[in-house]
């Protein structure tokens, strides 16, 4: 067959693959399902994983509020990666906003009041309620 012509030859690749792919989406959705059906949530537990990270959870947004104040997105990394390895030998012991108030670089740039700010979990679960509505709702 030439380019612009169409025969059968490959046709059972079409009659083989749509249905495949749709029995492979029903295994992963009912997959899916039953792991949400019976998740467990301990938010108690999931804070104190959260803090035992020394707040590397906040690097990218403390990456990201230094780039906004006026610091290159390759020294502001280094800036970061600088500290956070610090918590990360320390395995959590010590914290990461301590850290960033004594770095200089940083204080060049942000006050303890917007460190303290960008340590923060409001940002990440802001939504929620409203997550959860939109579920209850559907």
């Amino acid at each position: 067959a030439l380019w612009h012509e169409r025969d059968i030859s490959h046709s059972s690749v079409e009659r083989i693959m749509a249905p495949d792919a749709c029995i492979a989406l029903d295994f992963a959705l009912a997959r899916l399902a039953n792991v949400i059906d019976k998740l467990l949530v301990y938010p108690e537990t999931m804070m104190d994983n959260l803090e035992r990270m020394g707040g590397l959870v906040f690097s990218q947004k403390t990456l990201l509020a230094l780039a906004q104040a006026g610091i290159s997105r390759e020294d502001a990394y280094r800036i970061v990666q600088r500290n956070a390895m610090q918590v990360w030998e320390s395995r959590g012991s010590k914290k990461l906003l301590d850290f960033l108030k004594q770095d200089e670089d940083v204080k060049a740039k942000l006050s303890a009041s917007d460190l303290e700010k960008i340590f923060r979990y409001d940002d990440y679960i802001c939504n929620v309620g409203a997550i959860i509505d939109r579920v209850v709702a559907a």
